[in-house]
């Protein structure tokens, strides 16, 4: 049995030394080690793979002694996490759909390691590709009026299919407190990295007549501060005076099926941790 271990503390000397030696303890393997400590803030990190065999493995016991003889004395925020358990994703999508093609093609070849129960959109364009991939689809539609009503119904959604994630693959509404509290740090997002250069409807009509040179694309996640949460991914690719708007905008939809897909995979193979609106990537 794989698991990983997430590990955030105030750094002080004997963290690896202890948290490998109880590894040990219960009989298990470390496969992989990596940490990182913010010298300014003085916090450590730390990401650890493990394999267990079945008779050594024992989630409950290793949680609560974990808890008691290392969590506690070293004021440890962390978190254990099974290998064989695929996270559960939810979709949300509007009419853009590149990045919906993207994730679901990635999911149905098995480089996506994750099960997605639906897909959720305020629009009907993208239902016929959840058909194409044999994943439910619902139609909320939203305005101002119905956004409270629509986020009921989202979320009753999520909980009755115990969503562990939210991915948005080009969902042009903005998601209010009611699912971020419900998902934090679980909701990942993507757009254009024009922000806060080229806001508005048409950034890269924007960008093409102030002559940018670079277009990129930024995956992070959801906060309440709109397109200000926690950086997952980032690209970027270079344009020139010779190309067109529909060039910046084939680039620029290019890079955010790539960035979101990392950002994506980064999340479930655990290797995001955040802090102060910031995130420690492991490789």
């Amino acid at each position: 049995m794989k698991s990983t271990l997430l590990i955030n503390c105030p750094d002080q000397k004997g963290i690896i030394s202890s948290v490998t030696s109880f590894i040990q303890q219960k009989e298990g393997n470390i496969v992989y080690l990596d940490q990182h400590v913010d010298k300014e803030l003085g916090v450590f990190f730390m990401r650890l793979e493990s394999e267990f065999t079945e008779e050594s493995d024992s989630s409950n016991d290793f949680k609560e002694e974990f808890e008691v003889t290392l969590a506690k004395p070293y004021q440890m925020i962390w978190s254990l996490h099974q290998g064989d358990v695929k996270p559960r994703m939810a979709i949300y999508v509007s009419k853009y759909n590149h990045c919906l093609y993207d994730l679901l093609s990635r999911y149905k070849s098995g480089e996506l390691e994750v099960e997605i129960p639906f897909i959720i959109s305020n629009h009907k364009q993208a239902k016929n590709i959840a058909s194409q991939f044999e994943i439910p689809f619902y139609h909320i539609p939203i305005s101002k009026e119905t956004k409270v009503e629509a986020e009921a119904e989202q979320l009753k959604l999520l909980k009755s299919h115990r969503i562990d994630f939210i991915v948005l693959a080009r969902y042009m509404q903005i998601v209010s407190r009611t699912i971020i509290d419900y998902f934090p740090n679980k909701i990942i997002n993507i757009h254009h990295s024009f922000l806060p250069a080229f806001a508005g409807a048409r950034p890269y009509h924007a960008a093409f007549e102030r002559g940018v040179k670079i277009i990129g694309a930024t995956s992070h996640y959801v906060t309440e501060d709109l397109d200000a949460g926690p950086i997952i991914e980032q690209d970027v690719t270079t344009v020139s005076h010779s190309h067109q708007v529909k060039d910046f905008i084939a680039k620029g939809r290019d890079l955010e099926k790539i960035v979101l897909s990392r950002a994506v995979e980064l999340h479930v193979k655990r290797k995001t941790m955040v802090y102060n609106n910031k995130t420690v990537i492991f490789s």
